[in-house]
């Protein structure tokens, strides 16, 4: 892979191969193969090999090319989760089968016949699910009929006969899964870390690094550890999400008495003003089809000393089975692109991985 990769990434170039494509091989941020298409397209539109190294530090996964470049180029990582063969929480909803190469709506696909999958919960229409029909919905802008922020952080996606098509290509299902919206659906992800200690409340050190530790919740679903985020609701700041989340499934605020429901909003209130923007965008999610997406914020929210949350007694609610401080490494495995959101918190700290 490694040497046609190198090919593309230069062809009708002048340019010698940098040490950027051999560091991109070796990190493990490409995932999967990526269409050798993709990467000459990129030359042909004149994107320079520093973009491409800018690309690679900050670990974005699409990148909108400037006006002089109309296209949303889709760079290091092809949805892989959202290509899983059995829909979740389905026996026999089998997705088409998708190769890595006819991931891209760029790439025809003639065959391609993707099973139609909506959940008998979506169908039901709750209240936070769209009509059936999508082509009453106008997408791309805030909706103000029922205050839905039907935007993407991926920029203006298609909409083909009505239906919003996914900006990171084919998943081999359509319709919403169990979804709720047609096109992006907004989540908010708290990343809620310390520094691991010992018994003399010393910091853990690894390979000389300090060793992180976040909260992790047990998903009742599938049993698969995750971060403890949630839906932002109609209306709703993502602030408001990450800290209504939290509580409700690492704190158990849903069933607390008054007085530690009042004691543990104050804590967060204080705790959550100050976050940094780990990652904003399209999530690899198991649920995703090709007209409905997950798309998060995940925000680090870090207790240096580990005296606020830190110090507080954590208790699974609501959609949690479990919940725990998790010390974090390279092993770890967990729900949907969670690990990568931790992996770019580590790095934040220059803690252990």
């Amino acid at each position: 892979m490694g040497i046609c990769l190198r090919k593309a990434v230069y062809a009708g170039t002048s340019q010698k191969p940098s040490c950027i494509i051999q560091e991109i091989l070796k990190s493990g941020r490409i995932y999967n193969p990526i269409s050798l298409r993709h990467y000459q397209c990129v030359y042909e539109k004149g994107i320079s090999t520093s973009t491409l190294e800018d690309i690679h530090k900050s670990q974005t996964p699409s990148l909108i090319l400037s006006k002089n470049h109309c296209t949303t180029y889709q760079t290091m990582s092809l949805h892989v989760k959202a290509r899983c063969e059995v829909y979740p929480r389905t026996q026999d909803v089998k997705r088409f089968i998708v190769p890595d190469d006819k991931v891209p709506w760029s790439v025809d696909f003639p065959e391609y016949d993707p099973i139609d999958y909506t959940s008998k919960s979506v169908a039901s229409q709750p209240v936070w699910a769209d009509s059936p029909d999508p082509a009453t919905i106008t997408f791309n802008c805030i909706d103000k009929s029922c205050n839905s922020d039907r935007r993407s952080n991926e920029g203006n996606y298609q909409v083909i006969n009505g239906c919003p098509r996914n900006p990171r290509g084919r998943t081999g299902c359509k319709g919403r899964g169990t979804l709720g919206k047609w096109g992006p659906n907004h989540a908010a992800d708290p990343i809620v870390t310390r520094w691991q200690r010992d018994s003399n409340n010393e910091i853990v050190k690894q390979d000389g690094k300090p060793v992180l530790e976040f909260v992790a919740v047990q998903r009742r679903d599938n049993g698969e550890w995750a971060l403890p985020g949630g839906m932002v609701d109609a209306g709703e700041n993502r602030t408001a999400t990450l800290t209504r989340e939290f509580g409700e499934e690492a704190l158990n605020s849903i069933d607390a008495t008054p007085e530690r429901k009042a004691q543990i909003q104050k804590l967060l209130t204080e705790f959550f003003k100050n976050g940094k923007t780990i990652y904003k965008g399209y999530v690899d999610d198991p649920r995703n089809t090709d007209n409905a997406w997950m798309e998060t914020k995940a925000m680090n929210f870090h207790d240096e000393q580990g005296t606020s949350v830190g110090a507080f007694s954590l208790h699974a609610g609501d959609d949690a089975a479990d919940v725990k401080w998790m010390p974090i490494h390279k092993g770890l495995k967990l729900y949907a692109s969670h690990i990568d959101f931790i992996r770019r918190t580590v790095e934040n700290h220059g803690a252990y991985w």
